[in-house]
């Protein structure tokens, strides 16, 4: 049983509202197939108000995109039906690839130019002299309901998405205070995973919802690089929350912490549950702390001691990052209060995140896109099926619908299902209900139930796919023209066609495009090993911000799937953040190398290019451990940086090299090389 609120009871009367005022638009403006209006409208709805207008804009453009790819296209090859079906499939599968390479809001105008090209272009094939008409129709009732939708939902009681984000950035610094305070009180770390994983999946949904903030009109000050800022420190902060934690258990491990760490740890423990944001004087006194406590790095540095400085410096790392992500939350909150100078600088150097491509993945969903439409595209022309074409859109539509996901077969077994349904409900409507009515205002009375429930159950996420399945079949079904008139044949034959593009596409997909969740968590464990090696390798160094956004959305794509795959199929999965925190650990080393030369230098380069040996290995599927001789590396490496004539420097690499031997052996403790102090 569902509850109906008042939000869903809104957004269903928005959008029937704009579906409607679309229709009658385009009744009045007698465009050839209303019906595309109304169907837009529904499928650009979205519960969010900026949603609706990032979808609808980049809707539009996408439209206008295909419009001018059809009308280059069709003249050009019209003359060779089965080439112009093939042109116009590679077509979509192109625009299919490169919307998988821009993971925003963004990717839909590729995916639109893609199959917009086909729904006006696919009609043409067999009656060119219609091209130019045919394009213009599309576009004038895409573009209308798109409008519409957009207008109703901005107008009229509006979601913006502001608070969403608020209420998940809450959520996130709850979590994150959470597990932090846990890591200080001494929790085991294998009882803080779950913690530290869900905390990732939230941010990599925090980014998604921010995307949509430039389109929400309840933004009154340049809350979106705040935001941007916001989550550049929470990458900061989720390795360094592991390295405090892997630092207190290595110095606890039989012994209990030197006094003046522990009270330094219960302190910052307490400044956890009860600093206020706006009394960064407390933070800053926690932070001097820390530098007083750390042990002078040199020549007579044991390992302990080596240890004891890793904590107190990331401890101090961890206070800053908190105090930063407190502010930016405050300001975020409170868009109208005056942001500090901190604030300032931060949001100045906040950059889009970068995100994780697979190019390989990319490719084979848009080949598995030109195979459906051209198989359903030989069979309209060779069989000479009157509304075969509307097989191949079909086709090209679902491909790129559900592309996105490692497995779409359920996905499109899930929209075969619901639009099947909405065909009986458009055939009750048709050959029953019209017949009996005349006059616009008798027809939105009389679509107004069906209307009115599937704008319900759009509103909840949970339903949201189907519902809209069974919005498009329901509508689509109606085929709602100017001039209305009973036609079962043509009724059935292009339901028909619906129903075999959407075959072919499930078909297709399911023999070429399937990808399970753990070839899934494999592939991105290898993108990452590949990454490190060259991290390791590579002159120019990234930055840490870059090399940790990336490293953090591949963190939250492989979550979901590791909750699903069988415990062996996890491979080095246990520590999912690990490999950020090793290519952190090599970026600092990098830029330590280039201020240095002789044996230290040496030492560095030796490390790297073993590093990267050890993950272009992984990379290639042999699962081993790090070889004694980059342990070697390491040791060498910690005695001959301990050497530097400036403490500066001795102090960051120590810091970089205690992190990467913690990383690559954790149950090797200390240091035995001749010269350095176990």
């Amino acid at each position: 049983m569902m509850k109906l609120t008042f939000r869903e009871a809104i957004f269903s009367v928005n959008t029937f509202a704009a579906a409607m005022l679309a229709l009658a638009i385009a009744f009045s403006l007698d465009f050839e197939r209303p019906f595309w209006a109304m169907l837009s409208v529904y499928i650009t709805s979205q519960p969010l108000s900026g949603a609706v207008r990032s979808k609808a804009l980049y809707r539009l453009l996408g439209t206008l995109l295909g419009l001018a790819a059809a009308l280059v296209l069709v003249p050009n090859f019209v003359n060779s039906p089965i080439l112009l079906v093939v042109i116009l499939a590679s077509w979509i599968g192109l625009c299919l690839y490169l919307s998988l390479l821009d993971r925003t809001p963004r990717a839909y105008v590729f995916m639109l130019a893609g199959y917009t090209a086909g729904l006006i272009g696919f009609p043409s094939v067999t009656d060119p002299a219609a091209l130019f008409d045919t394009a213009i129709a599309r576009v004038e009732e895409i573009s209308l309901g798109v409008i519409c939708a957009s207008l109703m939902h901005s107008l009229f009681f509006p979601r913006p998405v502001i608070p969403a984000i608020q209420g998940k950035i809450a959520v996130v610094l709850c979590e994150t205070e959470n597990w932090i305070k846990d890591v200080l009180s001494g929790m085991p770390t294998t009882e803080l995973a779950h913690k530290r994983r869900r905390v990732a999946a939230d941010l990599t949904e925090l980014h998604v919802l921010a995307t949509h903030l430039p389109y929400d009109t309840s933004v009154t000050r340049h809350v979106s690089q705040e935001i941007q800022a916001l989550q550049d420190r929470l990458i900061v902060l989720l390795p360094v929350v592991d390295m405090v934690a892997d630092r207190l258990a290595m110095l606890t491990a039989g012994a209990a912490l030197p006094p003046q760490l522990s009270v330094l740890a219960d302190d910052v423990r307490q400044w956890m549950e009860g600093s206020s944001p706006t009394m960064p004087e407390q933070a800053a006194a926690l932070i001097l702390r820390c530098q007083a406590l750390e042990p002078a790095p040199d020549s007579d540095t044991n390992w302990d001691q080596a240890l004891q400085l890793s904590l107190c410096a990331r401890l101090a790392e961890l206070i800053e990052a908190v105090q930063d992500c407190r502010v930016l939350a405050s300001c975020v909150a409170d868009p109208e209060q005056r942001a500090s100078a901190r604030v300032e600088a931060l949001a100045q150097a906040a950059r889009s995140r970068a995100l994780h491509l697979d190019h390989g993945l990319a490719a084979l969903s848009g080949f598995a896109a030109i195979v459906a439409v051209v198989a359903c595209g030989f069979i309209w022309i060779y069989a000479a099926w009157p509304d075969g074409y509307v097989a191949a859109m079909m086709a090209g539509v679902f491909c790129s619908l559900f592309a996105t996901m490692d497995d779409p077969t359920p996905a499109l077994r899930g929209m075969l299902r619901y639009i099947t349904l909405g065909m009986p409900i458009a055939a009750i409507y048709l050959f029953a209900i019209f017949p009996m009515i005349d006059g616009f205002p008798m027809l939105a009375l009389v679509l107004a139930p069906v209307l009115l429930w599937g704008g319900v159950l759009m509103a909840m996420p949970a339903n949201y796919g189907k519902a809209l399945a069974l919005m498009i079949g329901t509508i689509s079904g109606m085929a709602l023209t100017p001039n209305f008139h009973e036609d079962f044949s043509g009724f059935a034959n292009t339901n028909l066609a619906m129903v075999v593009g959407i075959i072919a596409a499930l078909t297709v997909t399911y023999l070429f495009r399937v990808v399970g969740a753990e070839l899934s968590v494999k592939r991105l464990l290898r993108f990452g090993w590949r990454d490190l090696a060259a991290v390791a390798t590579r002159r120019t160094p990234l930055s840490r911000a870059v090399w940790g956004s990336r490293m953090l959305d591949r963190v939250g794509l492989l979550l979901p799937r590791l909750a699903i795959v069988k415990p062996h199929a996890a491979l080095a999965t246990d520590e999912p953040l690990r490999d950020l925190r090793i290519g952190l650990g090599m970026i600092d080393l990098r830029a330590l190398r280039k201020k240095l030369g002789g044996e230290a230098g040496a030492a560095i380069d030796r490390l790297l290019l073993g590093i990267a040996d050890y993950f272009r290995v992984l990379s290639r599927g042999r699962i081993e451990a790090p070889l004694t001789s980059l342990l070697n590396d390491i040791d060498i490496a910690i005695t001959d940086i301990m050497r530097l004539e400036l403490k500066a420097d001795r102090r960051a690499g120590l810091l970089a090299l205690v992190g990467l031997r913690r990383l690559l052996f954790p149950a090797v403790n200390g240091y035995t090389l001749a010269g350095g102090k176990s």
